[in-house]
């Protein structure tokens, strides 16, 4: 779970945070209006399709003046490196790329603390070993396949413990071979 997340919010921040797919094409929608402000350089991507610049809402424009101006100031491996990942997100299924843009949709919507919250276990975990992190899916795939009812009944005996008997369950789960126990996960 934690490794698709991760690959979702790489995609997603790629999608979002660089608009790679649309920077040509926003770069080269600037004629007149908003044009000025311009380097000569950016001006002269945005006059390369201006009708796509027009329709663009000034905002829309700062922003891809914004992603291009990060874009150009980005070095050949990272640059690379998005190429790849555009290129992989592009390969994937419409239906899948809808999927994980409601997904990031649903993330952003989330109160900063909560997004916060998600990314520092996601950091968490890419740091652990990778036997760490393949026990942690085992439990996670273990999890999924319970019925219902067992998990919210798990999740109701987790909830009824003390914080020490959480620790004393997660240390004696630590210590068992395979890391299968009958372990409540909230």
């Amino acid at each position: 779970m934690a490794r698709r997340l991760a690959g979702h919010l790489c995609v997603l921040a790629l999608i979002s945070g660089l608009g790679l797919a649309a920077l040509e094409t926003a770069w080269a929608q600037t004629p007149r209006p908003g044009l000025e402000s311009l380097t000569p350089e950016e001006r002269a991507v945005a006059e390369r399709n201006p009708e796509h610049w027009q329709r663009m809402t000034p905002e829309e424009r700062q922003r891809a003046v914004e992603n291009y101006r990060r874009w150009k100031s980005m070095t050949p491996e990272e640059k690379a490196r998005i190429l790849r990942d555009f290129q992989r997100w592009n390969a994937l299924p419409g239906q899948r790329r809808q999927e994980l843009q409601e997904a990031y949709e649903r993330f952003q919507r989330l109160p900063p603390e909560r997004r916060e919250r998600i990314m520092e276990r996601l950091r968490r975990y890419e740091s652990l070993s990778p036997e760490e992190r393949e026990r942690i899916t085992r439990n996670w795939e273990r999890w999924q396949k319970m019925p219902p009812e067992e998990r919210q009944r798990l999740r109701e005996r987790w909830r009824q413990m003390t914080p020490e008997e959480r620790e004393q369950l997660r240390e004696r789960h630590r210590q068992e071979p395979g890391g299968q126990s009958d372990r409540p996960r909230p």
